[in-house]
């Protein structure tokens, strides 16, 4: 089902499409990526996986087999490595453990001491009463989350892509200085610009449209240049991704990228 988002068709009604000045004007076309119906949907699929009655969930779909992120849990682990303990996880935008269900078999004690979700104040209820274990927490902010734990790990999978000003929330995360970030499964534009467009989702994931950007690259990773060194890029884990289409056009990648901060000594 999620191969329709990715259609080569200019007719397909799903995906992305338009090239917007402005967040507020894509939103008077949009729903919105808060609206209780994708909580719905998504808790419940998740239940099915937490509960042992399915595999594996995404974007509230549920798959019969797993796609794992294999540049994740292999930065994981040198992140571990290199730290010579287990760590500490900020999963920002991380539904309600979407990725935590997806690795839980690899998070043993010696990789994962715990797993933080920064998510919106719904799912962060909702996760709490839901889905919260000895490892897995649910955080409003990061400044909350820094409250309890530090943090040596960030993961940011598909994500900053539907901030409102990521380029704020990107300097903002550099200073935080955080021993290693990883993004995935975030869209780049292939010319030199940010470009602002409508995702539609199918019907049959759920009902919804938001703001999606796909970002200049080397102005994305200008926010890390002082204090950060990109040790790798890969491309998204899931089928289809490599190449995103917008109006129907081959405009974009979805890739990820693995920093280590320059204190590491990597």
């Amino acid at each position: 089902m999620l191969k329709k988002l990715f259609s080569k068709s200019v007719k397909n009604p799903y995906g992305w499409s338009g090239d917007y000045p402005s967040w507020d004007k894509v939103l008077t076309k949009a729903g919105g990526y808060d609206e209780k119906t994708i909580l719905e949907c998504t808790k419940n699929a998740l239940l099915k996986v937490k509960n042992g009655e399915a595999v594996y969930e995404r974007d509230s779909v549920i798959f019969d087999k797993k796609e794992y992120p294999y540049a994740l849990i292999a930065f994981l682990k040198l992140s571990a490595a290199l730290k010579k303990r287990p760590l500490h996880i900020l999963d920002f935008g991380g539904s309600l453990g979407t990725t935590y269900y997806q690795l839980k078999e690899f998070l043993g004690a010696e990789l994962c001491a715990s797993w933080n979700i920064v998510e919106q104040p719904h799912y962060v209820a909702c996760g709490k009463a839901n889905f919260a274990d000895e490892l897995l927490n649910f955080y409003s902010s990061i400044g909350e989350c820094l409250a309890d734990q530090k943090i040596d790990f960030v993961l940011l999978s598909s994500t900053v892509q539907y901030l409102p000003k990521p380029h704020v929330f990107l300097k903002e995360l550099a200073d935080y200085n955080f021993p290693f970030l990883l993004f995935d499964r975030t869209a780049f534009n292939t010319v030199p610009n940010d470009r602002l467009t409508l995702q539609v989702v199918p019907p049959e994931i759920y009902p919804a449209s938001y703001p999606s950007w796909f970002f200049h690259e080397e102005f994305f990773l200008s926010h890390f240049a002082s204090s950060y060194k990109v040790i790798a890029d890969f491309p998204s884990y899931v089928e289809g991704e490599a190449v995103m289409y917008i109006d129907g056009k081959p405009v974009g990648t979805n890739k990820g990228f693995y920093l280590i901060h320059s204190s590491e000594n990597a």
